[in-house]
């Protein structure tokens, strides 16, 4: 289980976008990195198509590296590290590590 998921809250803790924050687009499993949303910007040269007619440069999200990004708890504005545990029901959720409290939503921590 990857310590963050598709659609949560998260900020880059390393690299030339450290320190912004934004949204889990998609997880590469295979290559352990994460794509998101407005960060990393690369630019494609694509050939004319019929999705794009014109054809021409691109610019998109491109991927980082998923050890190079914390989740993100917006209410307490830092980043927290991410552990796991069985709960009282026996499935597994993810934890903050620090305070013990579950993640349910990306951004929001339950106390």
């Amino acid at each position: 289980m990857a310590h963050v998921r598709q659609g949560d809250l998260v900020v880059v803790i390393a690299g030339k976008e450290k320190g912004k924050t934004g949204k889990v687009l998609r997880i590469l499993t295979k290559k352990d990195r994460v794509v998101i949303e407005g960060l990393m910007k690369v630019k494609r040269h694509t050939k004319p198509s019929q999705k794009n007619p014109q054809g021409g440069i691109v610019e998109r999200e491109g991927s980082i590296h998923i050890s190079n990004v914390a989740l993100w708890n917006a209410a307490e504005r830092k980043a927290i590290k991410v552990g796991t545990k069985v709960n009282d029901a026996g499935k597994r959720v993810r934890i903050d590590k620090k305070t013990g409290a579950e993640i349910e939503n990306p951004g929001l921590i339950r106390k």
